[in-house]
């Protein structure tokens, strides 16, 4: 029993031992010396300033300071190097990271990329290669998702499935978890809101079937399930009814001069009798099969890869952006192999969301107070005017 019991122990303290965090910032007054700002747009004017902001509404006024974009219209393009490049081959990966849209962002994304070694940080744009990108991108009510995009094979890879994405104000903790059995999640605020397979929710695998280029609908197969009633015929007369009529309630106005303006003519109206082009009515086709359904063979080109998750080189993260409407801040990114350590770092950004609240609870208090102070009285009534006298 007690052999058992130190067995779990060690492994556990081995669990703890192997956990890697590979990146971490929370942005603090030596931010620069650790992030590069790219130069790529500077000279054609559209580069984006970054700063440091806590916003309007915050728990601590220097630890929840973050990076955040300060010119509307602008690309914004920053990388920081992780210290030791690494693997996530056989291991958990977990991207977080928390965004806070405080301009109520009309358009622009809020995500995240992480990259292989060999980017040029200076020059740093959206044509550099990355192997993931995650997070919000908000343009009008047409777009507004989280994406979740996996390099493969130098093809950029969307998630198919709709994942949703907060657009308020507020900060939010964005969380990308992907599993070495090919499996992903997405976590906003810690509670999932998507999840699934990259083998079935991406296009980075050819199709196991595809159909069959040898098969061929039948000449004689039947997929109309209506037909034209054979036995009906057109009535006679029916092409005789014209589609026009002259009105007979029409009547020629009393100052119409015949000389001058010519011989009076009624107007034509549509004629109620008109039923339009004759058609034979349908009745369902007795020799109708269904739709055809093409058979499927196995892909002799398909491929299976149970590494689509791993990436044997991850060096950089960044943000590589556009915005038509500045403000977002972006703070307490982790990049990591343990869920625990994730989770534990994510209490950093719960403590903003509730400081957040208190000091905009208490903003709106003051307001309403202040509303009511500055209220003009209301007059008194006569029974009061009476009641005085």
């Amino acid at each position: 029993m007690r052999a058992s019991i130190l067995a779990v122990v060690l492994f556990g303290l081995l669990a703890i031992a192997s956990a890697k965090v590979y990146f971490q910032e929370t942005f603090d007054d030596s931010w620069e010396n650790r992030w590069v700002k790219s130069k790529s747009r500077e000279s054609e004017g559209t580069q984006g300033k970054w700063d440091l902001s806590h916003g309007k509404y915050f728990n601590d006024a220097e630890k929840d300071k973050g990076l955040h974009t300060t010119d509307d219209a602008r690309f914004y393009q920053i990388s920081a190097e992780i210290p030791t490049k690494f693997s996530n081959k056989g291991k958990d990966l977990i991207i977080q990271y928390s965004v806070k849209h405080e301009q109520r962002i009309d358009c622009g994304g809020g995500y995240i990329k992480l990259h292989p070694s060999g980017i040029n940080q200076e020059q740093y744009n959206g044509e550099s290669e990355y192997n993931i990108m995650f997070g919000p991108d908000i343009c009008g009510s047409s777009t507004k998702r989280t994406h979740v995009i996996f390099t493969n094979k130098g093809k950029n890879h969307l998630v198919k499935k709709e994942v949703k994405a907060e657009s308020d104000e507020w900060t939010h903790l964005y969380t990308l978890v992907v599993k070495p059995d090919n499996t992903y999640r997405v976590l906003i605020d810690s509670k999932e809101v998507q999840s699934g397979s990259l083998k079935d929710d991406f296009d980075m695998l050819l199709p196991k079937q595809i159909k069959d280029p040898q098969a061929k609908k039948p000449s004689d197969w039947v997929d109309s399930k209506m037909m034209a009633d054979p036995t009906d015929k057109k009535p006679e007369g029916y092409d005789d009814i014209p589609a026009e009529i002259v009105d007979p309630d029409a009547k020629k106005p009393s100052d119409w001069d015949d000389e001058l303006d010519g011989e009076w003519e009624a107007p034509m109206i549509d004629n109620p009798e008109y039923k339009g082009e004759w058609s034979a009515k349908m009745i369902e086709n007795p020799a109708y099969k269904g739709e055809w359904v093409h058979p499927l063979v196995a892909n002799p080109d398909f491929v299976d890869d149970d590494n689509l998750y791993a990436f044997e080189d991850n060096k950089f993260v960044g943000f590589e952006l556009w915005q038509v409407k500045a403000g977002t801040i972006f703070d307490n990114i982790i990049v990591t192999d343990d869920m625990a350590e994730a989770e534990k770092f994510a209490e950093l950004t719960k403590a903003v969301q509730e400081g957040e609240k208190k000091m905009f609870d208490k903003a709106e208090d003051e307001r309403r107070a202040k509303e009511e102070a500055e209220k003009p009285a209301e007059p008194e009534t006569e029974e009061e005017e009476k009641d005085e006298l």
